[in-house]
């Protein structure tokens, strides 16, 4: 009887513990979503080659956005500088009947580049004080010149750089594909100076900065423009004495043909 009675307690044990919940297992944390960035920008090249025969080039900047693009969304805006260098701007003065050269204003550091582009204009989509703080805009660039002084001197530099393509503002705005990707066309003109040129890609909201990607492209020389460049830094005088003598035969040979003809 009292065997039974512990055989009755040993199945009931057993069956209640078939009905009790299984222990809990600890689970892996879950993988964290991936961010994504609010800005991606790429160039189409990283490096533009200077020959004899070269006319200038193009650079496509390209990318996307995490929202969309427009104007009361995300904005975009493209910078591009060159390597700084030292300008200075003469006036011409008549003095007997001949021009001469006049006051002078020596700027030491100005852009031998600069391009802006953007969905609208910079000044239309931050702050003024956020754009001449930012040199967002050709009348945001700090030109400080050393000698005459005057705004005059400063218009002249200006007109001299648009004229040359060097210095290019909102010719072309940036273009929008899909909502999210942009693309624009920075033109480079033959008269571009080798160097490191960098492109600034900047993420406008609320008109804010919001982001910013830097990006960077070399413009070099190459072959005959190479070398005839190195001897024009290294002995100008050979330079100009070789230049002289090859116009000088050019324009020998040509009476020689014309008289020939």
């Amino acid at each position: 009887m009292r065997r039974a009675a512990i055989g009755l307690a040993l199945l009931l044990g057993a069956a209640l513990g078939g009905l009790a919940p299984p222990i809990a297992r600890a689970q892996p944390p879950a993988a964290p979503a991936l961010a994504v960035p609010p800005l991606v920008a790429e160039l189409s090249q990283r490096r533009i080659e200077i020959t004899t025969g070269f006319t200038g080039a193009d650079i496509l900047v390209f990318g996307s956005t995490e929202r969309l693009i427009g104007e009361a969304s995300d904005e975009v805006l493209v910078v591009a500088t060159g390597p700084p260098q030292p300008m200075v701007v003469r006036r011409k003065i008549r003095v007997l009947g001949f021009w001469m050269n006049g006051p002078s204003a020596t700027f030491p550091q100005v852009p031998g580049f600069y391009a802006i582009a953007g969905t609208r204009p910079a000044w239309q989509m931050l702050p003024e004080d956020v754009r001449q703080s930012g040199r967002l805009g050709l009348d945001a660039l700090p030109l400080r010149a050393l000698g005459a002084q005057g705004p005059a001197f400063r218009a002249a530099l200006l007109e001299l750089k648009k004229g040359a393509g060097l210095w290019v503002e909102d010719t072309a705005p940036v273009e929008v594909s899909g909502g999210r990707l942009f693309h624009v066309r920075v033109p480079l003109p033959a008269t571009v100076t080798p160097g490191t040129y960098r492109v600034e890609v900047l993420l406008v909201r609320a008109r804010r900065i919001v982001a910013r990607q830097e990006l960077d492209f070399e413009v070099v020389r190459v072959g005959a423009a190479a070398r005839i460049a190195d001897v024009a830094d290294t002995a100008p005088l050979l330079y100009g004495l070789t230049c002289i003598v090859l116009a000088g035969l050019a324009g020998w040979l040509g009476s020689v043909l014309f008289r020939r003809s």
